[in-house]
């Protein structure tokens, strides 16, 4: 073994072993180091904690046992379930996180992170229990950090479902500045047999759109390059609101308004109009053998997508595959019962527009069939 020993070279920092010049090594110093000065504040975190247990209460609901702060979250499927099927879904929010940066608006984005995840499983049929979040950054700032999971639970009283816990992670040359990055995800439930997963589509039902808020989490990418090219500024107005108030507005959540709607069980189909837009997410739920025909001048194109679309320069099969262009939920059903659901929808709160039908597929032809004239 080699004999470790101090000498003393011209420069004293130089430490020798066996003889060799080990002056790259790290120096041992008689400093006291702690988990703060590496970048990580304990005390930070378990105020986060503190503040966010508040807000977390706010979604209890049955099945919800104990609280925040365990180190596992405990969820009983609550009663009246016969035979359920657990449904989950996970997703972030994209780089719609830069523009909330941007705009130091902090308070809705937990918004869009819920509705995100709720809005998936609900296509399934299923009614929302419960979710959870990941919240990561460089730096923990507590009040920022507390106005985004006071949006996650503002989404989760929307959603009728309980916020169950979460982890929030401190970690130092991870992240430039005072970025951050969300995850989250959700669980539901639903009766096996009352799964909704399109198979019985046939020809001639009808497609039903309810309104979007506007670009939900969707195609921030594009926008962002759209606003980089064109010199745009947030605070130009469009149509009576700011840019930056169009594109901060979170992610619409049509969880009551659709559990009331399947209750009829009338609904054959539902889709999600996330990422992929118009064009790629309807034909999820379509069987191999159908096309969904839509008519996309059905219904009014917002200001913003008119702004984006011209400021952009981009084609309109690109916007239909990229944006929800103001549809975010997409309903199918029989003839008979459209008008029905329209009512209960409506009743709710949404706005629905009848956006097509479903037809038979000609050939290999892509699912959507759209009609622009």
């Amino acid at each position: 073994m080699a004999d470790y020993h101090v000498n003393e070279p011209k420069d004293p920092k130089k430490i020798l072993l066996a003889g060799q010049d080990l002056s790259e090594q790290p120096i041992v110093t008689n400093e006291k180091l702690s988990y703060k000065e590496a970048g990580v504040d304990i005390d930070a975190g378990e105020q986060l904690v503190k503040n966010i247990k508040p807000l977390a209460a706010k979604t209890k609901r049955d099945g919800m046992l104990g609280g925040i702060g365990g180190f596992g979250a405990l969820f009983e499927i609550p009663k009246g379930y016969k035979n359920p099927v657990l449904v989950t879904g996970t997703d972030g929010v994209g780089t719609k996180l830069k523009l909330a940066l941007d705009l130091e608006r902090h308070d809705t984005i937990g918004i869009d992170l819920v509705a995100m995840s709720v809005n998936d499983i609900l296509v399934q049929g299923a009614e929302p229990l419960f979710f959870l979040d990941y919240f990561s950054c460089g730096k923990l700032d507590v009040a920022r950090a507390t106005a985004v999971v006071s949006g996650i639970a503002q989404g989760c009283e929307q959603a009728g479902c309980a916020l169950i816990g979460g982890e929030t992670a401190e970690m130092p040359g991870m992240y430039a500045g005072d970025e951050y990055d969300l995850a989250g995800f959700a669980v539901g439930a639903v009766e096996k047999e009352k799964i909704i997963s399109g198979s019985d589509i046939s020809k001639g039902d009808v497609l039903l759109g309810l309104s979007s808020s506007g670009a939900h989490s969707n195609g921030y990418s594009l926008i962002r390059k759209i606003i980089s090219k064109s010199g745009a500024k947030l605070d130009q107005v469009i149509g009576g609101k700011t840019l930056g108030d169009l594109l901060i507005e979170p992610t619409r959540i049509y969880v009551r308004p659709i559990l009331e709607a399947i209750k009829t069980g009338t609904i054959k189909g539902l889709a999600h109009i996330t990422g992929g837009g118009i064009t790629e997410n309807v034909p999820r739920i379509l069987p191999e053998d159908l096309v969904a025909v839509i008519d996309v001048h059905s219904w009014p194109r917002s200001d913003l997508f008119t702004w984006l679309q011209e400021n952009g320069n981009v084609d309109e099969d690109e916007m239909l595959r990229v944006f929800n262009c103001g549809i975010g939920m997409v309903v199918v059903c029989a003839p008979e019962h459209a008008d029905t659901l329209r009512q209960i929808l409506e009743s709710a709160g949404e706005t629905v527009f009848r956006i097509g039908s479903i037809s038979d597929r000609q050939g290999t032809e892509h699912q959507t069939r759209l009609i622009k004239t």
